[in-house]
């Protein structure tokens, strides 16, 4: 993560310099975080896909799928019931994601197909879906509450939320380390010193306190306060929804039995059947779970944008593998960490954001991408061989 973080900072030193002081403006870090927000959450799921052995494809196609069955639905209920469409939108919307999800987990797991050939199906199958569900058309306008998941112009949390949000945030991260030593020392196991605790803690809080003050920095124009002036934008719903993502599914990964699973049948498939873990029904917990993700992608997606298209989602199921990887997920199972992956999905989308402030053309910023892609993978080998030696 240290080693990460580093190649971050260093990614924008040079994205600052190269686009003469834009890229670290409070609007292009807002925009950046709402941007990441999306393929972050994505990444995530794809983390314990990858741990587990798996690959989905198919994840970009199903955040189209799901985006325009959840606003298909929000506009068609309310004509009926204004107000209300939007909830039940949503939920109509993930549940079709945990449909699709469940359906390609019993592919997978019940019937042997491998998940390349599932997920690659369902990329075709789901993209064409999208079409049919409004005849290729778009749909649009979005209830207005709705489009605050979006992190637009109302899409925030404001200026007091951000800071009291900011230090929960600071109070968390120092009870996660006192908790942490705390379990060490019950088991007897070596702990850091005292004072580099002390000092992660102290580094976090100022990251995350640095944060809030750019993102309450950038003016918002449709709220004025007292004296006229625009007042602070915050933190965006959307990056608020990828922390609570996080927290989530660190949660999972560390400290539920789903969670040890995972990471033994990705580290040895053979001895978790031995040991008795009901290896098929995992798989199409997995593959439910990034079903659900990909459609909190999707309503981020689609109340940012207003509307929904079929054309949501092309290439995210690749920039959702390559956070992965970039972010320390072994592509032969068994390893990974979700707040890696999120720096990773920050990383892809630093390149391309700085990118497009220099004007550099769509086809070289793919070219660059997949080779950052291509050094994370290779970095990855030869950790691992360098291990097993």
């Amino acid at each position: 993560m240290l080693s990460m973080l580093i190649a971050l900072a260093a990614i924008w030193s040079v994205l600052e310099v190269r686009t003469g002081g834009l890229f670290l403006t409070p609007r292009n870090l807002y925009n950046l975080s709402i941007q990441t927000s999306v393929n972050a959450i994505i990444s995530c799921g794809m983390v314990f896909i990858i741990v587990a052995r798996q690959i989905d494809l198919s994840v970009g196609s199903l955040l189209a799928f799901t985006g325009m069955i959840t606003t298909f639905t929000q506009v068609r209920w309310s004509e009926s019931h204004p107000g209300a469409g939007w909830l039940f939108s949503i939920a109509i919307g993930l549940a079709a994601g945990s449909a699709v999800g469940a359906f390609q987990g019993w592919w997978i797991a019940y019937r042997g197909l491998p998940a390349l050939v599932v997920t690659l199906a369902g990329l075709l199958m789901y993209r064409g879906a999208a079409f049919l569900v409004a005849e290729g058309q778009t749909i649009a306008p979005l209830d207005e509450t709705y489009q605050r998941l979006g992190g637009g112009p109302v899409g925030s949390l404001g200026v007091a939320p951000s800071w009291i949000a900011g230090a929960l945030g600071c109070a968390w991260l120092a009870w996660h380390v006192w908790s942490t030593r705390r379990e060490r020392a019950k088991y007897s196991d070596d702990r850091p010193p005292a004072w580099l605790d002390l000092v992660k803690v102290a580094l976090g809080a100022a990251a995350i306190l640095g944060f809030v003050a750019v993102m309450v920095s950038y003016p918002n124009r449709t709220e004025l306060d007292a004296e006229g002036n625009p007042s602070g934008m915050g933190i965006g719903i959307p990056v608020v929804i990828l922390i609570l993502v996080v927290m989530v599914l660190s949660f999972l990964a560390h400290r539920t039995r789903f969670g040890r699973y995972v990471f033994a049948y990705g580290g040895n498939p053979e001895a978790a059947v031995l040991a008795g873990i009901n290896t098929r029904w995992l798989i199409v917990k997995i593959f439910i779970m990034t079903g659900i993700l990909s459609t909190i992608a999707a309503l981020i997606t689609t109340a940012r944008q207003n509307a929904g298209t079929n054309s949501n989602g092309q290439g995210a199921e690749l920039y959702a593998i390559a956070s992965a990887v970039i972010g320390g997920t072994a592509l032969a199972g068994g390893v990974g960490s979700v707040p890696r992956a999120v720096v990773g999905a920050l990383v892809i989308q630093s390149l391309d954001s700085g990118m497009l402030l220099l004007d550099v053309e769509i086809a070289k910023r793919q070219i660059v991408i997949g080779l950052v892609l291509m050094a994370a993978a290779w970095f990855d080998v030869s950790f691992t061989r360098r291990q097993a030696r």
